[in-house]
């Protein structure tokens, strides 16, 4: 008989199809082979209250009347606070909720294992439910970037410290991450890292006589600081004066859209920038195979935060799509040393600038290097491997006693 899983996380489908990230429906789905699995996520404005998605059972719980359902959706809810303060309004029903509906999925379903995505707040609600009800059942806590390296007030990092002791077993996507983990006293005698995968055989995968673009430059991405879509457009009159037919196509939505729309304007290159809002999962491939280069411009925000190990760019690379990327320490993760060239400090606009011309007047050079990333991606970050990773995890934690 399988055991039953509960996943307790905040970013989560509201449908099939949903253009919010899907990670963590993408390993719960996967995982169904070995456990019973439930999720219990955030409601959201039409989406269902409870479902089955491709055998996972969702339970999405209510924390406001649904207009006001906006926390999470649309940039995630740390940008979402910062750049919509009333939203801290939402904040303690969200948790109240959230952790009188763990509560009941504990007592009415008895799972024998929970895994938390994000310290805060899901880690934190199972850490204190451990202390209150004996019925609950060993965790694993996975931090995706934000609930690390953002949140850094002194209670905040209390906090994690908290639910990084009460966890039976923590993982991070990458190994930069454990750095933070250190920074901030956590003993990493229980942590390891265990990024999230990408579909290498179905969705994300090349189409080798297909011809690419010559022009076509694509950012995939949440409109958010840590992003660096601004230092992309920044770079694009650059680009332009080197390379007359370039354009830049922009897939997303969060709460810096406005912003970086009245920048292109102002930097006279409206016409060269299309931005196409969000899409479906399903329609991201096609684009990964079409353009020249997949530009993500990652920094490090004000607050902090930065990508834990980012999803689109494992997925771009799946696709062979040539790369360039903002140099931050995750990203060691992806890219040896001969490739060091292609991390950029974004916000050195001429160097940005520089190294996407360089793989747009050099196609050939940029598929190989490409194509080599792609081998070295489907060796260690296919879902199969990851999927497999995180069951012998659970598994295993699922035997322990609670301590």
């Amino acid at each position: 008989m399988k055991k039953k899983l509960l996943i307790l996380t905040s970013t989560y489908p509201r449908w099939l199809g949903d253009p919010e990230p899907a990670f963590v429906h993408e390993l719960a789905k996967r995982l169904t082979t070995q456990f019973n699995v439930h999720v219990l996520c955030p409601h959201a404005r039409d989406a269902a209250t409870q479902e089955t998605l491709e055998g996972v059972e969702v339970v999405r719980y209510p924390y406001a009347p649904s207009r006001f359902e906006t926390l999470v959706n649309d940039g995630g809810i740390v940008n979402n606070l910062k750049h919509q303060p009333w939203k801290w309004l939402l904040v303690p029903s969200f948790l109240l909720s959230l952790f009188w509906h763990a509560r009941r999925e504990i007592h009415c379903w008895r799972p024998n294992v929970i895994h938390a995505h994000w310290l805060l707040p899901q880690g934190l609600i199972v850490a204190l439910l451990g202390l209150l009800d004996r019925h609950t059942p060993p965790f694993l806590v996975t931090s995706h970037g934000a609930d690390l390296f953002a949140l850094r007030a002194r209670p905040l990092t209390a906090l994690k410290r908290f639910v990084a002791r009460r966890a039976t077993a923590l993982t991070v996507v990458s190994q930069a991450m454990t750095d933070e983990l250190e920074r901030i006293g956590v003993p990493l005698n229980k942590v390891s890292v265990q990024p999230m995968g990408v579909d290498l055989t179905h969705r994300f995968t090349p189409t080798p006589n297909q011809p690419r673009s010559r022009d076509e430059i694509l950012f995939v991405g949440r409109l958010v600081e840590k992003k660096g879509l601004r230092y992309l457009l920044d770079a694009m009159p650059k680009i332009i004066a080197r390379h007359p037919s370039a354009f830049l196509t922009v897939v997303g939505f969060g709460p810096e859209e406005n912003e970086r729309r009245i920048q292109a304007e102002t930097l006279g290159i409206a016409h060269k920038v299309h931005f196409l809002g969000p899409l479906a999962q399903t329609e991201l491939p096609t684009l990964y195979r079409r353009v020249a280069v997949f530009v993500a411009p990652f920094v490090r925000a004000s607050s902090g935060d930065q990508e834990g190990l980012p999803v689109t760019l494992m997925e771009a690379i799946a696709c062979g799509c040539p790369a360039v990327i903002g140099d931050l320490e995750a990203m060691l993760d992806l890219f040896e040393a001969e490739e060091a060239d292609l991390r950029v400090v974004s916000t050195d606009i001429q160097a940005l600038a520089k190294q996407i011309i360089m793989v747009l007047k050099h196609p050939d050079d940029a598929h190989r290097r490409a194509d080599r990333m792609r081998a070295r991606l489907s060796r260690r970050l296919s879902w199969d491997v990851i999927a497999r990773q995180y069951m012998e995890i659970l598994q295993s934690i699922s035997s322990q006693k609670k301590s």
